[in-house]
């Protein structure tokens, strides 16, 4: 009979818990026991406005079920105010076990009609934040000795999408601030791993659905609920999970994938070096045998372009 897996004792933190995926990982992580944290600004999808409404609310849900929550209203996008929600889950509950970061927001639009503000928006509420919110945390995971880290990536960054150079960089960003954390803080039994995923929330809602093609995509998204993210994250952050260390996860519906990380697929060497007329003629060739030797179907690249 598998034991169930329980975070009884354990102080987590949730950002950008106020609904969607956020939301349903704060709720199930304080039906398995743990304290939550629940953080968010209460901003819109693009990240303007505040109201203290949806944190409140979620720290309710979780405390009428039985369970032990704050509400939290910090941004995650500054290291001041980040360092304070660190401060409110020690001062409340006196330690700090995981963090999950979640928080993030939308400034869509083509690279080439991009504008700096729109860039700079989105880096730093989900790049600056993952790294401000851990960076707080770090000190006392250290000094105790273990801890978690759940960190929000997307497909986005790691396959592509069209209008999202903003969104994609920050979540590839994050997935290399996964992976020093995890190499950084594992001999302090802390450990640091991404989810990718797949659900409905406000910020998919925010996809354009101008032809067919993308208001089906966003019907057969609708479909996969947030609830569907939450079992993974709260196993991320207990003590079953104590090996899993510095890898990408895919939840898709009722599916988990685990990623590939860049490893080299194909090699060539020249005792005499290269030219770019050997390149052309040779190298290439070569990786390009390579690279059609393998379903990249959903990739970008294209050795042939149209």
């Amino acid at each position: 009979m598998t034991s169930e897996v329980r975070l009884d004792g354990k102080v987590v933190i949730v950002t950008g818990a106020g609904g969607g995926i956020g939301r349903s990982i704060a709720l199930l992580m304080g039906a398995r026991g743990a304290k939550v944290v629940v953080n968010d600004i209460g901003a819109s999808v693009s990240g303007e406005g505040a109201d203290e409404g949806p944190a409140q609310s979620v720290a309710a849900e979780i405390r009428a079920a039985g369970g032990q929550a704050v509400a939290n209203t910090d941004s995650v996008a500054e290291a001041v105010s980040a360092s304070r929600i660190i401060v409110q889950a020690l001062d409340t509950f006196g330690r700090i076990d995981c963090v999950v970061n979640n928080a993030g927001i939308l400034r869509d639009r083509y690279f080439y009609k991009m504008s700096p503000e729109e860039w700079s928006a989105v880096i730093k509420v989900h790049l600056y934040g993952a790294f401000h919110v851990s960076r707080a945390a770090a000190p006392h995971m250290r000094e105790q000795q273990s801890g978690a880290f759940v960190h929000m990536t997307s497909t986005s960054g790691l396959i592509g999408n069209y209008g999202q150079s903003n969104y994609a960089a920050a979540k590839m960003g994050v997935v290399g601030l996964s992976k020093i954390i995890a190499l950084d803080m594992q001999k302090f039994n802390v450990r640091s791993n991404c989810i990718s995923p797949f659900a409905w929330s406000r910020m998919v809602g925010a996809i354009p659905t101008d032809t067919p093609e993308q208001q089906a995509r966003v019907e057969k998204v609708k479909q996969m609920t947030p609830d569907k993210i939450a079992p993974l994250a709260v196993y991320l952050g207990s003590d079953r999970a104590a090996a899993v260390n510095g890898q990408i996860f895919v939840v898709r519906n009722n599916e988990i994938m685990l990623m590939s990380q860049p490893r080299p697929l194909r090699s060539v060497q020249r005792t005499e070096g290269w030219t770019p007329e050997t390149i052309a003629d040779h190298a290439m060739p070569a990786m390009r045998a390579s690279f059609f030797g393998l379903d990249r179907s959903s990739d970008v690249f294209c050795w042939d372009p149209v």
